[in-house]
């Protein structure tokens, strides 16, 4: 089994909404719902996630050591997770710095995916491994009509034959503007697949229903004025969604949201781990098994480049001018698996036994959690969580992407990581404890503002600042490295007319901060910011006004203390290249 939530978040045009494995993103404004994706679960503590304490059990020049001997080479799983420890050890040491090493900037947005950045709705692309910014490749210009609308990044699956050695290699697939689905090599960019999709919409939108393993492509909403008849079937079509299985693409099905079966008010639909979730504006959430409406309701199987009869009209599958066939006709409602209701459809599954997260679905709930045991919907106990801060951005929970089942819940000045545990005189019921808390480093909040009145007496007010005052040290992005084990966690305060933020490494199993990174820009808390730790790079992702995208690239060093008083020492040149269409500024040392 593996674990999933369904979020409603608003996001902005730096980013189409998709299927994600990012734990509690904040990202960004338009309306537009997000799936987050959550691994397995179900299995015991010990055995699901890695402790803290099985890096330290021997020496970085041990560990060597007993590689180079050959102790791991039976099983590359155990080699790969002894790198990862010896890298933790040398990310979290003293003298390991981060150092700025390029910067660019753009007016769309960039997006990072497995140590590579992407510009220009995907069209160049640069290795964030280089000191110098090293572009890998760059597309020829386009017209808006031809332009990339969203991607992902397929990876090749393990223990299976491929048909083409290009697929064992990684690739990106593409959604164009002119409803073209293409899969591009993702070091050089050429196409190495085209599939045309049927004309008579718009599809704008790609995730994934299974990671690395099935793909969904999903329409734009049609929106129909109230004035217009109803005559025509597809007039009350809401949404088409397209399914392929990846690696070899394989078409499964493309089908239809209908309102005249699914209601008037549906807002949005997405298929993730099996499931057609279905949202509506009253806060209602849907779930139905997506292999049942397959069985059900297929029409006919076709298959990629194979040449078909559909409605009269005669092509090729996958081809263009005919594109795809609606092959799933959803004429009855499906059986229902789960419904539940919750604030602006804020909604997750998780943990073990399975839990799920809502807020209850009222305005003045705002802020309010409630953790439910999912096989009958009874509030597990201390399961309403409540921060109860006073902040002008409000806190945010999810379930612990580290297949734990633990809970993360974060406020301003406070990070919660909670987990369920059996009650004391109740086995089949959960409570909610506390793990660990993290704490933001700050001042007391209470100032006192001292006036001296006409006569001379000395008055002293107290006032209360807000828990996410600018001039006070404030959480804002919390993430998880998990390859690294570790929580990352961007700090941000308000210094003069200049905002500082770093980024600190915290123990995932005890919450014990390892390490602190400075960044050197400066951060404006009224700005969107993405902040990526990748195990050796940290990227930070910044929008401006007026769609103004900044990049800047981090990379670890390591060395003495000798050796950082003489780099001190040197000088550094801030040197502008222009790579490709793109200018970046690096940073050399003469």
């Amino acid at each position: 089994m593996s674990t999933f939530a369904c979020r409603l978040e608003r996001s902005g045009d730096c980013a189409a909404p998709r299927l994600l494995a990012e734990p509690g993103m904040r990202r960004n404004s338009s309306f537009s719902p997000k799936i987050k994706m959550f691994p397995d679960s179900t299995t015991s503590s010990s055995a699901r996630r890695l402790p803290s304490n099985a890096f330290k059990i021997h020496s970085v020049c041990r560990l060597l050591t007993r590689r180079s001997h050959g102790f791991y080479t039976k099983d590359a799983g155990i080699a790969h997770r002894k790198n990862m420890g010896i890298l933790r050890q040398l990310v979290c040491q003293e003298n390991t710095k981060f150092k700025n090493v390029w910067t660019t900037h753009s007016t769309s947005p960039i997006v990072y995916e497995q140590g590579r950045i992407y510009f220009d709705n995907y069209r160049c692309c640069v290795s964030s491994i280089a000191q110098e910014p090293r572009i890998l490749y760059q597309l020829p210009s386009c017209s808006k009509s031809e332009k990339i609308e969203d991607a992902l990044l397929l990876e090749c699956p393990l223990g299976e034959m491929l048909p083409n050695p290009s697929d064992y290699k990684s690739s990106l697939a593409v959604l164009t503007a002119h409803n073209w689905l293409l899969r591009l090599s993702a070091n050089t960019g050429a196409i190495l697949e085209k599939i045309y999709l049927p004309p008579y919409c718009k599809f704008r939108y790609l995730s994934w229903d299974t990671p690395q393993e099935m793909m969904v492509v999903k329409s734009a909403q049609h929106k129909f004025p109230a004035t217009a008849p109803q005559a025509s079937s597809q007039q009350s079509v809401l949404f088409f969604l397209a399914v392929f299985r990846v690696l070899p693409l394989k078409f499964i099905g493309m089908l239809e949201i209908n309102k005249k079966i699914f209601g008037n008010n549906v807002t949005d639909v997405a298929v993730s781990h099996g499931m057609l979730i279905v949202m509506y504006s009253v806060g209602l959430i849907r779930l139905y098994s997506f292999q049942t409406i397959s069985e059900q309701f297929t029409e006919q199987q076709f298959d990629l480049g194979c040449k078909c009869n559909w409605n009269g009209k005669v092509g090729i599958v996958g081809k263009y001018p005919f594109g795809l066939p609606c092959n799933i006709k959803i004429t009855d409602t499906p059986p229902l698996l789960f419904e539940v209701s919750s604030l602006e459809n804020s909604f997750q599954i998780g943990g073990y036994p399975w839990h799920y997260i809502i807020t209850p679905n009222k305005k003045k709930h705002k802020g309010v959690f409630h953790i439910c045991a999912l096989k009958d919907n009874s509030l597990a106990k201390n399961g309403i969580q409540e921060m109860k801060c006073c902040s002008l951005e409000p806190d945010w929970i999810y379930f612990h992407p580290d297949t734990s089942g633990r809970i993360i819940h974060v406020g301003p000045n406070l990070i919660k990581v909670l987990k369920l545990r059996e009650t004391e005189n109740n086995k089949y019921q959960q409570e909610i404890t506390e793990d660990f808390v993290i704490m933001a480093n700050r001042q007391n909040n209470v100032n006192n503002s001292v006036t001296v009145t006409a006569s001379g007496r000395v008055v002293k007010k107290r006032f209360n600042l807000l828990d996410d005052d600018p001039e006070q040290e404030t959480f804002k992005i919390v993430d998880y490295e998990d390859e690294l084990d570790l929580l990352s966690v961007v700090a941000v305060t308000q210094i003069g007319a200049d905002g500082r933020a770093h980024l600190d490494f915290h123990c995932n199993e005890h919450g014990i901060l390892l390490k602190s990174i400075p960044l050197v820009e400066s951060w404006d808390v009224t700005y969107n910011h993405q902040v990526y730790f990748d195990r050796d790079i940290v990227l930070h992702i910044e929008q401006k006004p007026n769609r103004i995208f900044s990049c800047y690239l981090y990379q670890m060093v390591c060395g003495s203390a000798e050796e950082d008083e003489h780099s001190s020492l040197e000088k550094v040149k801030k040197v502008f290249c222009k790579k490709g269409e793109r200018i970046f500024e690096y940073f050399k040392r003469e």
